[in-house]
């Protein structure tokens, strides 16, 4: 690997690091434990969250489940209820299954090493990297937008962070600054540091800790880092619900493992031809997921008998609810936003 940075004291920047983060780490509630448990229910939560609106959420999720085992043994309906409002519901059932599998395979101790944690379902490298160095003090980098962010204005390097190499190259750099001591530090205080000073724009370096370590600053050419050539294009997908009601009540059924809003709660995407009669207007709805552009159209579809509405339910495997009763369940943001239009206005 080439060495951009023309500083050979390369520890030094670690050290600095260390030394802010001593004095200026954020107060957060996991940042009060070592239990591998609780800081690997944040990194979960915080994979697609900002840190205020996540804050809560840990802490009502590590209440309600404050062990592994207590997720493991819970059923997986109670596990989405309490990620509701994070969105991305396939962390939380990654989440359920891996604590099943810290049961199963680990004999319900959590393990403690990088390559170990890195089995469990839906942990990456990163995450794997942030519990293990956090937690058992293993020298991991924890290597995540923050890092790139950092470590390309340090050494003013243009290597393409969306590149398939980027992770093991900018693993091996910042291994070049990482000190032996308290890694768990070092990657919380890169994280700061990207959060709140190294901002994509407007970083504050006036007020930075290695701002005379940053090749990027000295170069006046902090903006054009990190270099990013790869965009992914957002595909446009169209979906239909039918909305059944028979006075205050509807139907919905559970999404299955397949494409998206795994396990969340919805609405038929289908209906028998005698109910066609019954559709009363259709509403479109727009909503924007990773990579995804959503047109959902809602038909809604009234029918004035209950032995009819109760048999259809039957006949094609649809449970019955109202809508105080369908807080109990977890739908998705699209679909929740037209249950709360729909009796709240």
């Amino acid at each position: 690997m080439k060495k951009k940075n023309k500083y050979t004291d390369f520890l030094n920047i670690g050290l600095k690091l260390l030394k802010w983060y001593d004095l200026n780490a954020r107060d957060l509630p996991w940042r009060k434990t070592k239990n591998p448990y609780h800081i690997w229910v944040c990194e979960i939560v915080l994979q697609q969250t900002r840190v205020e609106q996540g804050k809560n959420h840990y802490l009502n999720f590590v209440e309600r489940f404050p062990t592994v085992e207590s997720l493991s043994s819970a059923e997986i309906d109670e596990v989405l209820l309490y990620w509701k409002g994070l969105g991305y519901y396939s962390r939380a059932i990654n989440l359920h299954k891996a604590a099943q599998q810290v049961m199963e395979d680990f004999g319900g101790t959590f393990p403690d090493s990088f390559s170990e944690i890195l089995k469990l379902k839906g942990v990456g490298k990163y995450t794997a990297a942030a519990v293990s160095s956090i937690c058992f003090e293993e020298k991991v980098p924890a290597i995540d937008g923050n890092f790139y962010r950092v470590l390309s204005r340090v050494f003013a390097d243009d290597f393409d962070v969306s590149s398939p190499k980027a992770y093991a190259y900018f693993y091996e750099l910042a291994l070049l600054i990482m000190p032996e001591e308290n890694p768990g530090n070092f990657n919380q205080a890169i994280m700061d540091l990207g959060s709140e000073i190294c901002k994509p724009k407007n970083p504050q370096c006036e007020i930075c800790p290695i701002q005379e370590n940053c090749l990027a600053y000295e170069t006046g050419k902090v903006l054009e880092f990190p270099v990013k050539s790869k965009k992914v294009k957002a595909v446009d997908l169209k979906l239909h619900y039918y909305y059944i009601m028979y006075e205050d009540k509807f139907l919905i059924k559970q999404r299955d493992d397949s494409f998206i809003w795994k396990k969340l709660y919805d609405f038929p995407e289908s209906i028998s031809q005698e109910l066609e009669n019954f559709v009363v207007e259709e509403k479109t709805v727009y909503h924007k997921l990773t990579h995804k552009n959503l047109e959902i159209s809602i038909s809604k579809v009234i029918l004035q008998d209950k032995t009819s509405f109760e048999k259809y339910a039957q006949k094609h495997q649809l449970q019955i609810t109202d809508y105080e009763n369908s807080h109990q369940k977890s739908f998705p943001k699209p679909l929740e936003n037209y249950l709360k239009k729909t009796f709240e206005n």
